[in-house]
């Protein structure tokens, strides 16, 4: 019974339209009433306590320094790179965009803001080179959703804080699977993209070659010293998003000089909304946890899967189904903060590998980003590169396929994330 009023209470209020934070919020007062311990101080506390966790500090920073490097030229020249790699063989534009997708991935950890930075830069070249413009769109929305696996990752944060898993783990273990969604996008775009009747750009010198490299230089440092300071324990994942932010800071201000200091106004006012919204919801979520496991929900629910706790890959294919369901009409931080208070104990009883669970769940996440009727990321796309959202889902829909595939890829085979894990560690 007590699931029913979770259930009925949180779709519920989102069906009327309720904010997710509130409604989530909301739910837990339903769920206090139910079970006679309401109470306001519960609310308010349970919020401060979530929201005080010194882990959390990584995401302000990590946004910060996501707004810094499309400020501050670093994605520019990233883009640029690419095309001095790859631009001048056939469908060069469409690799360009996933190359640049992955070492965008590795800087700031955002799916929104790296298709968005993508989208702005690429679509207009792409649509005077002659590619189809909404299977271009799908492309850039494709690549995106890599930015929340590949680390350093905010939704491996909330992960991480909402399941009580290592942070540092899951950034680790993220980078295979990554990588094979880049791999997948690869692939499947030389497949759609051959027929296509495009103008490729003139293949660079050496020396272009070079010269656009040396200019990227100091961006493509920025997930060397990330990734390579966590991995080596110098700095863990919050003090690597601060480092991150001062990088991106001195880069644009003092080596590309793109960054003004009157700019920098509007790049803080940014970082500091985005940072508002996903900590209310962070805070909001965690009082639902909270009541989520003072209602004994997780021992419900594993009550009624039950049977399939002897056969872990048979579980995660049932759990991997229910999250892209839930994708498609909630975005990632709340699909986390919800499902994994009441997945996490299942997990544990079934003996599979927390980190290994979470790189998965949040790639599922991930997906939804691009699943309508919601899909963020697609209508952030949509509304950057002006094509319409019906024409932006025709062509993201072969890249979703693929990218679906790679998930059950790495159900069927654990040892694709395991296996990485444990030699990077």
């Amino acid at each position: 019974m007590v699931i029913g009023v979770f259930l009925a209470s949180l779709f519920g209020t989102l069906a009327l339209g309720v904010p997710v934070a509130f409604a989530l919020m909301f739910t837990g007062i339903i769920l206090m009433g139910y079970m006679g311990i309401f109470n306001t101080q519960i609310v308010a506390q349970q919020m401060i306590t979530g929201a005080n966790t010194f882990t959390l500090l990584a995401i302000p920073f990590f946004l910060l320094a996501g707004e810094l490097m499309n400020a501050g030229g670093l994605s520019k020249r990233i883009v640029d790179f690419a095309i001095a790699c790859v631009g001048h063989i056939r469908g060069g534009l469409g690799i360009v965009a996933i190359i640049a997708a992955v070492i965008m991935a590795s800087l700031s950890g955002s799916a929104a803001a790296d298709s968005a930075a993508l989208a702005a830069i690429l679509i207009p070249m792409m649509a005077k080179a002659g590619y189809n413009v909404p299977r271009a769109a799908g492309l850039m929305a494709a690549g995106g959703v890599i930015a929340p696996v590949i680390p350093p990752s905010i939704a491996f944060i909330i992960f991480g804080v909402a399941a009580n898993v290592s942070i540092t783990g899951l950034f680790i273990g993220g980078i295979a699977p990554g990588l094979l969604m880049a791999l997948s996008l690869v692939l499947t775009w030389l497949v759609v993209a051959r027929r296509e009747k495009v103008d490729t750009l003139p293949k660079q010198s050496g020396q272009q070659r070079l010269k656009a490299t040396l200019n990227a230089g100091w961006a493509l440092l920025m997930p060397v010293i990330i990734l390579g300071g966590i991995r080596f324990g110098v700095f863990t994942p919050t003090e690597a998003a601060v480092v991150a932010a001062v990088y991106a800071l001195f880069v644009g201000l003092f080596v590309y000089r793109e960054l003004k200091i009157k700019d920098l106004y509007g790049v803080l006012l940014n970082a500091a909304k985005m940072t508002a919204v996903v900590l209310f919801l962070v805070a909001a979520a965690l009082v639902t946890s909270w009541l989520i496991t003072s209602a004994n929900i997780p021992a419900q629910v594993s009550g009624l899967i039950e049977p399939l706790i002897d056969n872990p890959r048979l579980l995660m294919v049932v759990i991997i189904a229910l999250v892209l369901v839930v994708g498609t009409v909630l975005d990632l931080a709340p699909t986390i903060l919800i499902l994994s208070p009441v997945l996490m104990p299942i997990i544990r009883m079934a003996g599979i590998d927390p980190v290994y669970f979470g790189v998965v769940f949040v790639m599922t996440t991930c997906i939804g980003l691009i699943t309508p009727p919601v899909g963020v990321v697609l209508n952030v796309v949509s509304g950057v590169a002006r094509v319409p959202m019906g024409r932006v889902i025709g062509g993201v829909l072969p890249f979703l396929l693929a990218q679906v595939a790679v998930l059950f890829l790495l159900v069927m085979f654990p040892e694709l994330v395991t296996v990485p894990l444990e030699w990077l560690r």
